[in-house]
């Protein structure tokens, strides 16, 4: 099913909407719209990076990590693989 699509107008230097355009002709994107979709779908998962970084960061010290916890590891995916 597709997501119900809405029109946003942007307004662009003549400078930045070259640079678009060539960005389109030569990543081979059929339109700007999908040109900037994409850039907004980037953005997205960048700050969605970024905040699971900053949980990690901010959810304190662990236990070190050793040989036999990456093998546990292993053997749970060998398991589940099953």
């Amino acid at each position: 099913m597709l997501d119900a699509m809405t029109t946003m107008n942007i307004s662009l230097p003549d400078a930045l909407k070259c640079f678009v355009d060539e960005q389109v002709n030569e990543r081979g994107y059929g339109t700007c719209s999908e040109y900037v979709r994409e850039l907004i779908r980037r953005d997205q998962q960048r700050q969605q990076l970024r905040a699971l970084l900053l949980d990690g960061a901010a959810s304190g010290m662990t236990t070190p990590v050793n040989g036999d916890y990456f093998e546990s590891l292993r053997t749970r995916v060998r398991n589940a693989r099953k």
